[in-house]
Order: structure tokens, then sequence, then C-alpha cells
């Protein structure tokens, strides 16, 4: 891998992005994000990943509360907010690392 290691504003800001989200989900990864994706690929590619996170996890959340109709969806929604929780502060660490890491389970749109 040829790929230069990330400075370490570039690693706080990408580490930024994941804490932030546990006071503002949406606003503070997106204001970090849009003011620094142009400066740092490192950045770019974690606030990407966040946001493919975001949009999968929601839509999971939808299908979980439609499943709560036949029950099931008690469970899966449970299940969601630990994943979202566990793999956010796996994803900040790696991003504090300097690791590009793949958040499991998402669609990547962005």
């Amino acid at each position: 891998m040829d790929r230069k290691r990330p400075t370490n504003d570039e690693r706080l800001l990408a580490t930024a992005i994941y804490v932030s989200s546990f006071f503002t989900t949406f606003i503070g990864p997106l204001i970090i994000w849009l003011i620094k994706k142009n400066e740092s690929a490192f950045v770019d590619y974690h606030g990407r990943e966040y946001f493919n996170f975001i949009i999968s996890y929601a839509i999971y959340s939808i299908i979980s509360v439609l499943l709560m109709l036949v029950l099931i969806g008690f469970v899966t929604i449970w299940i969601i907010g630990i994943l979202t929780v566990v793999f956010t502060i796996i994803a900040a660490i790696k991003a504090f690392e300097g690791e590009e890491y793949r958040i499991p389970f998402i669609f990547r749109i962005l």
C-alpha cells in the first residue's frame, strides 16, 4: 500500500466525525465532513463511510419498526441499536489509529 499516512489533524477530524455523532447524530459529522472533505482524502473517506452507515442503519430501523407488527421487530431494533453504538466506537478507534475502517452491513451509496 503506497498511501501516505494521515496527519494527526486528519486522524482527529476523522475521529471527531464518529464521536460527534453521539451528541448530534447528523449535524456535527456533516459540518466536519463538508469543511474538510476536499482537503483530506482520509477525512472524506470516513465522512462518506459514516453517512453511508447512518443511511443504512436508518433503513434497517424503519424495517424493524414495521416488523414490530409481527413482534420480531422488538428484537431487531435492539440489535440495530447495539450494533450502531459498537460499530461507531470501532470506527472512531480505527480512524484515530489512521486506518480506513469499512463498517459492516452498510450500503455504499455516497
